[in-house]
């Protein structure tokens, strides 16, 4: 078995959702989600299959999200895996649906944080092992960083001023 770590592309001002199903009409049913969720989100999902011809499956409504997000998935190529890139949204408004998806088995990451994808590759193929989203932790916040934290939410309109 071999170890790689994949390196995700997310286009400035995206997020990534990466996940794992168990079922072709997964890109399907992660499509109706998205846009039932959110009339302005841009997205693009690539789904890897796991059977039959091996497939990317791709779709969403923004054609440079789904190249990226193709691209992505070709470099995990890991069955039934999944990858959605979103621009002008948020995860956090998809992850409930997402994770209620009766295909979705798990979600690895919501983010718009660099992203490693951990691959263990076999000779039977490979699986994501993990990933590393983001950065170490570099200490405790302070009192100011609470108030930075809670300023940021406010603006960004996730809690009332």
């Amino acid at each position: 078995m071999e170890l790689k770590a994949m390196i995700m592309e997310i286009p400035e001002g995206s997020n990534i959702i990466i996940g794992q199903s168990h079922f072709i009409k997964t890109v399907e049913d992660l499509y109706e989600i998205m846009v039932s969720t959110s009339a302005q989100v841009k997205f693009g999902i690539a789904f890897c299959e796991a059977s039959g011809p091996c497939l990317i499956r791709v779709t969403g409504n923004d054609q440079s999200l789904q190249d990226v997000a193709t691209q992505n998935a070709r470099a995990i190529a890991a069955g039934h895996s999944f990858v959605i890139l979103m621009k002008e949204a948020y995860p956090i408004n998809f992850l409930n649906a997402i994770k209620q998806c009766p295909e979705v088995c798990r979600i690895y990451c919501a983010t718009a944080n660099p992203v490693e994808v951990i691959i263990a590759e076999t000779q039977q193929g490979r699986g994501i092992m993990g990933v590393v989203d983001g950065f170490s932790s570099k200490g405790v916040e302070s009192t100011d960083d609470v108030k930075k934290r809670q300023d940021f939410l406010r603006q960004i309109g996730y809690k009332l001023g």
